[in-house]
């Protein structure tokens, strides 16, 4: 699969090793970001930009959770909310009465949870097809 694929299209399989790979790379990416474009920019610029590259990163980390949840045998939508309930509560801290702050970094907690047990270390669960035993056709003529 190609780096475009993997990071962009919400189709097809893949397995543990290309979605911690595919995962690390992002985040790499992120972190890379966050400590280089400060050193560039103005402070308020370099917020933005990186709060616009976080913002951009959920789309590869969806596209990867979404294969990898297809690849465990359930549906791609299932990879994608997990991403949003570990992403989203942190941005919607900010607009909720502090009472609802524990319940929604427990909602984030427990995706993480799912998301690492289900997708980072269960295994593949499509079956590996045994092979057809040779056989031999009688001819007809």
């Amino acid at each position: 699969m190609s780096t475009i694929r993997l990071f962009c299209d919400l189709d097809g399989r893949i397995g543990l090793r290309s979605f911690w790979i595919g995962g690390a790379a992002v985040a790499l990416t992120l972190f890379a970001l966050q400590k280089i474009v400060p050193h560039l920019t103005t402070p308020q610029m370099a917020r933005t930009i990186v709060a616009f590259a976080s913002a951009f990163a959920l789309f590869p980390w969806a596209a990867l959770a979404a294969k990898r949840a297809t690849d465990r045998g359930s549906s791609p939508l299932f990879g994608i909310l997990l991403i949003c309930a570990i992403v989203l509560p942190e941005h919607l801290r900010l607009y909720m009465p502090f009472g609802w702050r524990p319940s929604l970094e427990a909602i984030a907690t427990i995706a993480w949870v799912i998301a690492f047990i289900d997708l980072g270390l269960m295994p593949s669960a499509r079956q590996d097809e045994p092979a057809e035993p040779a056989t031999v056709k009688l001819g007809s003529r």
